[in-house]
């Protein structure tokens, strides 16, 4: 099984993020991973779909985008504008789950629901036949740099015998304190989708960094 590496952003600099994107895209990572946060749903502010947009064209990776917000249904069609590959959101919002999903998939946009480590993973049973993606939060959503999980292997690996038990098709990718140690107990537990941020850009070359962490797993 490939391992796909998704740089997040979150720990660049906001003020020259194309050169961030131009670093990454230097990568053997295949995805670029936007951490969207309103303050509201999670304590933290970063950017909206127009941050998004003015990257698009900066890059052809897999624009990752992880919606930290409340009223999903109304702004995800301004990202789904502003380019993004995949929109995944949280199941701990108060809407319509299989509507947003439905919005999604009419826009030929992945689609993925994101849960919090506090959230049982069977509550995602009545929507993971739809769904192309699953994002298991190892730190509390809101800020980058936390200590990763390891209490959350455990749903990492249900959720895997659970997709290869009904032969589903779902990615399975880990947020939060990603390193080479924690991102093999991830992949040992069935995860395919490493996000990660801190540990990158603590690196003297976000783009070698990126690279060697690609090809730990691969």
């Amino acid at each position: 099984m490939s391992i796909t590496i998704s740089p997040s952003i979150l720990g660049g600099s906001f003020a020259n993020m194309k050169e961030t994107i131009n670093q990454i895209d230097q990568s053997k990572a295949k995805y670029i991973h936007f951490d969207v946060m309103d303050g509201d749903f999670v304590p933290n502010l970063t950017f909206g779909p127009q941050f998004i947009s003015n990257l698009r064209d900066s890059t052809k990776k897999i624009f990752d985008v992880h919606l930290m917000i409340h009223r999903v249904g109304k702004f995800l069609d301004d990202y789904i504008k502003a380019g993004s590959d995949i929109i995944t959101f949280h199941l701990e919002i108060n809407e319509n789950i299989n509507e947003i999903i439905s919005r999604l998939k009419k826009s030929n946009i992945k689609c993925g629901i994101a849960i919090k480590p506090a959230t049982p993973w069977e509550e995602i049973k009545p929507y993971i036949e739809n769904i192309d993606q699953i994002i298991i939060m190892t730190v509390e959503p809101g800020f980058g740099g936390q200590k990763f999980m390891s209490n959350q292997l455990t749903k990492i690996s249900e959720l895997n015998n659970y997709i290869a038990n009904n032969k589903l098709k779902i990615d399975l990718e880990v947020d939060g304190g990603v390193n080479f140690e924690t991102g093999r107990q991830c992949v040992e537990a069935g995860a395919n989708i490493l996000v990660a941020g801190s540990f990158l850009f603590k690196q003297k070359n976000l783009a070698q960094a990126a690279s060697e962490l690609f090809d730990y797993f691969n």
